[in-house]
């Protein structure tokens, strides 16, 4: 009977597979399940008695993984969560099966949670991105190259002195709403050293007074709006015709490079609101202002303010720094010019420290703001090497550069029937000094960095022909060493001995190119003595007949 109770008083206690009682505290939220009675009263018939209990030797704890071995299956394959907090799986294990389960609800409507908002910023990005990318192809069409942008250029891809450089004719003009909206109000080429990051800026006069042909005599700033015209047949201001937009570049280049000298690789035209709206875009941009701009031509413009701009450092929205380059109440077309490189350069230093290319917010907003307002033959790639290039750039290796201003003038203001106009110094048309000048100023880059040493020998009866060669290699930046007669002077052809083994590759090409010759590696004449000249050139009768004509 003792033994009896004693077995009774036990399906009171918690019971474990092996019949020990489990520790009420650890276990105390779980009920007695219905297997375990069941498992309880079928020991009773084989259980020992209560002094065999007490007498039983005590058995050690199993290890917490051997335990686990021996619980119910039903009860082993409830599943277990991964959670990603320290700790959490074993939290979780230890819960109630109800509460592991809001756990485990809570955790998937986090995750699902956590996975829209990922799908709704990478969703918001990349409508922006593709935003961004149709308006940058709507604005970068491509169309025009320059061999110069590519890393390691083959020197035979460089057509002459010069091609080293990329050169781009940037024009502003009003554009729709505006008086004469197709007239380039501004004119400056952009002259980017892509080989030792250095890059120019030259303002060409718009009143410079040219003769296209078969065009007639006009001012420079009505060059593009000629080329429109003639592919149209009529008058548009619209550019919404890519084919007349591309017609009146072309017309334009024609007319600079024939003043410059100097080829014009790539075009951008932007009208007054583009590039308003590209400064308030980038949230305005600082300029030191070197001395107050008064112009009462243009306060009606300025809250009819005459004082356009204080000195010292100012932030120009859009609209006040359009006024600030547009105003031409100047000392000097230089100063006038300097004011806008000025701009030019704040708003690079800003669209650079802000990331705006790598931004698609950003790059919708501005290409947003070009629009119709933006025409370009650059294309994207293109234009993805220029900012990679230009960047690198730091602000003191960009010059600004003038025909007015220096030693030398080299155009004038001019009366035309009335007509204001700008002409060189050495009369209509004659833009031999200008030549000379822009040449030097924007030297070749390969050339520049090679700086080949040349010797130059007149190898004719023609009087002064070496000096005469020697000062044009000069113009487009030749290192001449030494400038003398050949001890023969019946050359027929030119010759052109390079010293270097092939070194100077880029100003091999330029000089086989401007001698229409092949470079040969020896001295035709024992008594040439080289010295430490990198190339010889020995001038024959047909450099003669040519520098004749």
């Amino acid at each position: 009977m003792d033994n009896f109770r004693s077995a009774r008083n036990g399906l009171n206690q918690r019971i474990t597979i092996d019949g020990f009682a489990q520790n009420r505290n650890r276990y105390q939220s779980r009920p007695l399940l219905l297997d375990d009675r069941i498992r309880a009263r079928q020991n009773l018939n084989t259980v020992q008695t209560a002094s065999q209990l007490v007498s039983r030797p005590r058995q050690r704890p199993q290890p917490p993984a051997e335990r686990a071995q021996q619980i119910p299956a039903a009860r082993r394959s409830l599943p277990s969560l991964d959670m990603s907090l320290p700790g959490a799986a074993a939290i979780i294990k230890q819960q109630p099966v109800v509460r592991r389960r809001k756990l485990y609800r809570l955790r998937t409507w986090m995750f699902r949670g956590a996975l829209t908002t990922l799908v709704l910023i990478v969703g918001v990005g990349g409508i922006l991105f593709a935003q961004g990318y149709l308006k940058l192809h709507k604005v970068f069409r491509g169309g025009a190259t320059a061999a110069a942008l590519q890393k390691d250029v083959s020197p035979s891809k460089l057509k002459g002195e010069g091609d080293g450089r990329v050169n781009i004719l940037l024009m502003g003009n009003g554009g729709l709403g505006h008086d004469g909206a197709d007239l380039t109000d501004t004119m400056m080429i952009a002259s980017i050293d892509p080989v030792n990051k250095t890059a120019s800026l030259l303002s060409i006069p718009r009143d410079m007074w040219i003769s296209l042909p078969s065009h007639g005599k006009m001012k420079l700033n009505a060059a593009y709006e000629t080329g429109k015209f003639q592919y149209l047949g009529k008058i548009d201001n619209s550019n919404k015709n890519h084919n007349a937009v591309m017609a009146g570049f072309t017309t334009a280049d024609q007319a600079i490079e024939d003043v410059t000298g100097i080829t014009i690789h790539y075009n951008v035209l932007v009208d007054f609101q583009a590039f308003r709206q590209a400064i308030d875009t980038v949230g305005g941009v600082s300029v030191n202002v070197p001395e107050q701009l008064y112009d009462p031509t243009m306060a009606w413009e300025n809250g009819w303010n005459p004082v356009l701009a204080k000195a010292g450092p100012q932030t120009f929205d859009g609209k006040h720094a359009l006024i600030y380059v547009r105003s031409r109440e100047t000392s000097s077309d230089f100063a006038r010019s300097e004011r806008q490189r000025a701009v030019m350069l704040a708003l690079k230093e800003k669209v650079i420290s802000l990331g705006t290319l790598s931004n698609p917010l950003k790059i919708s907003e501005l290409m947003s703001a070009f629009g119709d307002n933006v025409q370009t033959d650059l294309s994207l790639s293109d234009s993805a090497a220029l900012y990679n290039i230009f960047k690198g750039i730091d602000n003191k290796d960009v010059r600004s550069l003038s025909l007015v201003d220096g030693d030398k003038k080299l155009v004038t203001t001019d009366n035309m029937n009335g007509l204001s106009v700008v002409r060189p110094t050495l009369g209509y048309f004659n833009y031999t000094d200008i030549h000379g000048y822009v040449r030097s100023a924007l030297q070749d880059g390969y050339i520049k960095k090679e700086n080949a040493k040349v010797t130059v020998l007149n190898g004719t009866g023609y009087e002064g022909l070496a000096t005469k060669v020697s000062d044009t290699l000069k113009t487009y930046g030749y290192n001449v060493m030494t400038v003398a007669n050949a001890p023969t002077q019946a050359y027929d052809t030119t010759v052109l001995v390079d010293m270097t083994g092939g070194r100077d590759k880029y100003t091999r090409n330029y000089l086989e190119q401007r001698f229409q010759v092949k470079a040969t590696t020896k001295v035709p004449d024992s008594a040439i003595l080289p010295g430490t000249a990198d190339f010889v050139i020995i001038l024959g009768n047909d450099e003669a007949t040519r520098s004749q004509n």
